[in-house]
């Protein structure tokens, strides 16, 4: 970290005081503050007086005492635009009117997930998640209620934003049977079962491959309007695209808000548990720890804002992610910005 200069910090905090009000008063204004100037060429290590606008505009759309100064007490100013400051609304809460990616939600059946962000499909927009978040592992049905905020953060059914609409299948290497002879059979061994006053039960299954690449699902929005592709703390994705080995990410999560990490693994292969069940996963991203529990379904984003994953998965020292490829491609659908 690099030396402040105690002289020219004391400077500056002196012109700001005695400006303030002057600037303060300046249109668009939020904000005044003491930093590092901010050049084209990126940081520079003069301490200047930082103004705060909620937008930037050339100085031929502004009346001459509306303009920032250059200088103020011999000292730079540096104009940043921030937008508008807000009291900061936790992930968890109910957000209305507007609803952004990041903060809580989940199927009527599950505790609580996260919003990972908008996508489409032709002109019908959808809320993207994971399949346990929004399906209720394979539970679920379209037209099942979606809730914001998630069962556990206080939703209840007046909280429906949304409903379900599509979803990858999780496959847990065996599914209910559809053969009428291994059917018949489970029925004739449980009838025997049953008239010799045994409690137990036989079931027919059919073992399936147990692979999967995505743990991934859609909601319809109820009012397309009140959701954003603004994600909360981030800001809106750019599109899509790969992640690399080494790739800086970062996420908006319910649970443990924003997080940044660091891709550490790429084609990954590993079994997550989804409570007495596990499921294989393979093609997957691994970062370091950056999730919690409830931080299910957030989008996973490079530090350029392109969503490169979706967040299904983890552990207290590392977090796996679908890549946003697969993702796309298995729900046939891309990325709004």
């Amino acid at each position: 970290m690099q030396e402040v200069d105690t002289g020219a910090l004391s400077a500056a905090l002196s012109a700001k005081q005695n400006n303030l009000q002057r600037l303060l008063s300046c249109p668009n204004v939020v904000a005044c503050g003491i930093g590092y100037k901010v050049t084209d060429a990126g940081p520079t290590d003069e301490v200047a007086v930082v103004v705060s606008v909620t937008r930037k505009l050339p100085v031929a759309q502004l009346a001459e005492s509306d303009v920032v100064p250059r200088a103020v007490d011999g000292v730079k100013t540096d104009v940043v635009e921030t937008g508008v400051f807000r009291a900061l609304q936790g992930p968890r809460d109910r957000w209305r009117p507007v609803i952004p990616p990041g903060v809580s939600l989940g199927h009527v059946n599950v505790t609580a997930g996260t919003f990972g962000c908008l996508v489409q499909r032709g002109d019908e927009l959808f809320i993207l998640s994971n399949n346990h978040v929004l399906a209720d592992s394979n539970r679920g049905k379209p037209g099942d209620p979606i809730l914001q905020p998630g069962r556990h953060d206080g939703g209840t059914p007046q909280d429906r934003i949304a409903t379900l609409a599509d979803y990858v299948p999780l496959d847990f290497g065996g599914d209910a049977a559809t053969c009428n002879v291994a059917r018949a059979i489970e029925q004739v061994l449980n009838t025997l079962a049953s008239a010799a006053g045994s409690g137990h039960r036989v079931m027919a299954y059919q073992q399936t491959a147990g692979s999967n690449r995505v743990d991934a699902a859609l909601a319809r929005p109820d009012n397309p309007a009140v959701v954003t592709p603004e994600i909360f703390g981030i800001g809106r994705p750019q599109g899509a695209r790969r992640a690399r080995l080494g790739t800086p990410v970062k996420k908006s999560g319910r649970t443990t808000g924003h997080t940044e990490g660091r891709i550490v693994q790429i084609d990954v292969t590993s079994q997550v548990a989804y409570g007495p069940g596990r499921a294989t996963f393979h093609g997957q991203l691994m970062a370091s720890g950056m999730s919690a529990p409830g931080d299910s379904g957030s989008a996973v984003l490079d530090m350029e804002n392109y969503i490169v994953g979706l967040l299904f998965a983890g552990s207290d020292a590392a977090t796996l992610i679908n890549p946003i490829q697969s993702v796309l491609q298995a729900l046939n659908v891309e990325v709004v910005t």
